[in-house]
C-alpha cells in the first residue's frame, strides 16, 4: 500500500527541518569562530577600527546585543565624527531597548551626514525603535533633509 500524502509531507518536512537546524548550527559555529578571531585581534590592538566594527556586527548577528553595544560605544569614542558609527550605535541602543539613547545616537548620525534614509526606514535592528514617538521626530527631520538634498 503506498504511503498517504500526509505521511510524505510530514517526513519531508521533518527532514528539511533537521537539515535547516544542522545548517543553522554550522553557521553559528562559524560565527563563533569569527568572533573569537576578532576578539583576539582587538586584544592585540584595542584601537583596530575595522576589527572592532566586524566584531560588533558579529556580536549582533549572534544575538549578543549588550556586547555589540559595548563595541559600538567604544567605536563612538574612537571615531567621534563617523556617521556610520553613530548609526550603528543607535541600532545597538534600539536592540537593547534604550530608545532615548537610540534617538540621540541617530540624531548625531544625521548631524554628521548619515543620509541612507531608505535603509533607516527598513533596518530590522530599528524595528522596535520605529514604533517609538522619538522615531516620528527623526522621520520629520529626514523628510526635511531629503527635500534639501534633492
Amino acid at each position: 500500500m503506498p504511503p498517504q500524502p500526509a505521511q510524505i509531507t510530514c517526513s519531508s518536512m521533518q527532514s528539511k527541518s533537521s537539515a535547516e537546524k544542522r545548517s543553522n548550527r554550522i553557521n553559528q559555529r562559524e560565527l563563533d569562530t569569527k568572533i573569537e578571531f576578532m576578539e583576539g585581534l582587538v586584544r592585540r590592538d584595542p584601537g583596530f577600527i575595522d576589527a572592532l566594527q566586524l566584531l560588533g556586527d558579529h556580536y549582533t548577528q549572534r544575538g549578543r546585543y549588550t556586547d555589540g553595544l559595548q563595541i559600538d560605544e567604544r567605536l563612538a569614542r574612537l571615531e567621534p565624527q563617523s556617521p556610520i558609527v553613530f548609526y550603528n550605535l543607535a541600532c545597538s541602543y534600539a536592540l537593547t531597548e534604550q530608545f532615548d539613547r537610540a534617538a540621540l545616537a541617530l540624531e548625531k548620525a544625521l548631524q554628521l551626514g548619515y543620509t541612507d534614509f531608505n535603509w533607516l526606514a527598513r533596518d530590522p535592528d530599528l524595528k522596535k525603535f520605529r514604533q517609538q514617538p522619538a522615531y516620528r521626530d527623526i522621520q520629520k527631520k529626514t523628510r526635511g533633509m531629503k527635500i534639501k538634498v534633492s
